[in-house]
C-alpha cells in the first residue's frame, strides 16, 4: 500500500522515517511513503496556503485550492483512494479502523494546522475524517505518524512474526496481556509463577485471564461488546466477575 502526505512541514517527518518498523518496511517496498509539502500546489510568489477566515474570528484557516490540487495530483492513478482529514471533529481512531485503512491501496492523509481546514476539504474531498483523541495538537503531523504507524504494522510479513499483530491489544476485544522478562525476582517482585512452570497450557490460560483482569480495571468499556470475545474468554471473564462481585482484588499481578 502508499501513504501519501499534505503538510507544510515536511521535515517533521524525518526522524519518524528513520527508524524501526516504518524504515524497515519502506526499505523492503512492503509499504510506500510519499511526504509532501502543501505549498507546492500553490500558484502565487508567496506560497500562501492559510487565509483569515468568514465571520471574523480569530486565527489563520488552510485554504481548499492547494489542498485539492495537491490531492488531485496524487490520486489521479487510484480508483478509491482513501483521502483522510486528521482532525480533532473526526472519528475516534481505534485498531477496526486502522484494520480498514490496511486494506486500502492508498491512503492521503490531510495535515491541518492553524485554526483547522477550509470545510469544503472536509465535505466535497476528504472521505472520512478522524481524530486520534479528545484533545488538540498544534497540528495534524504527529496523527498522522499514529495513523500510519499502526496501520503499517497490520500489513502482511511487516513484523515478520505473523501472529505478532494478531495477539496485541484490541485485536480481541481486550487488552494484551501483561509480559514479564528476567530476572524471575526483582525487589522482591516475582513473576506470576504460572509463566515459570512450561506448560503451554497453564500459560496461555493465565495470559488470557491477566489479559481479562487488566481490560476490566483499566478498560472495562472494552467488554461491552462480548460477541468478539471467544467462548474461552466469555467464561473466564464470568469468573472474573463474580470474583469480583465477590470482593476478592483486582489486581493485574495476580497469579490467580
Amino acid at each position: 500500500m502508499r501513504f501519501d502526505v499534505l503538510t507544510i512541514f515536511p521535515a517533521f517527518f524525518e526522524g519518524f522515517l528513520a527508524y524501526g518498523i516504518v524504515r524497515r518496511a519502506c526499505q523492503r517496498r512492503q509499504v510506500g511513503i510519499g511526504i509532501h509539502n502543501l505549498r507546492d500546489w500553490t500558484y502565487d510568489r508567496h506560497q500562501v496556503v492559510d487565509d483569515r477566515p468568514y465571520g471574523g474570528e480569530d486565527g489563520m484557516v488552510l485554504k481548499p485550492e492547494p489542498i485539492f490540487r495537491a490531492v488531485e495530483a496524487l490520486t489521479h492513478r487510484q480508483p478509491n483512494p482513501s483521502v483522510v482529514l486528521l482532525t480533532p471533529q473526526g472519528r475516534p481512531f481505534d485498531q477496526t479502523v486502522a484494520q480498514h485503512l490496511s486494506r486500502q491501496s492508498q491512503v492521503v492523509l490531510i495535515c491541518g494546522r492553524y485554526e483547522g481546514v477550509d470545510e469544503r476539504v472536509a465535505e466535497h474531498l476528504a472521505t472520512e475524517e478522524i481524530s486520534i483523541g479528545d484533545y488538540v495538537l498544534s497540528g495534524g503531523e504527529p496523527a498522522a505518524m499514529v495513523v500510519m504507524d499502526a496501520v503499517i504494522r497490520l500489513l502482511p510479513e511487516v513484523l515478520g512474526n505473523p501472529t505478532s499483530a494478531q495477539k496485541e491489544s484490541f485485536q480481541a476485544g481486550r487488552l494484551d496481556y501483561p509480559v514479564y522478562t528476567r530476572p524471575a525476582v526483582y525487589r522482591g517482585h516475582a513473576v506470576p509463577a504460572e509463566l515459570l512452570t512450561g506448560n503451554h497450557a497453564e500459560i496461555e490460560l493465565w495470559r488470557r485471564r491477566a489479559a481479562l483482569r487488566k481490560t476490566l480495571r483499566y478498560r472495562p468499556d472494552l467488554l461491552t461488546d462480548q460477541t468478539r470475545l471467544d467462548e474461552t474468554d466469555r467464561r473466564l471473564l464470568t469468573e472474573l466477575l463474580r470474583a469480583n462481585a465477590a470482593g476478592q482484588p483486582m489486581t493485574c499481578h495476580s497469579s490467580s
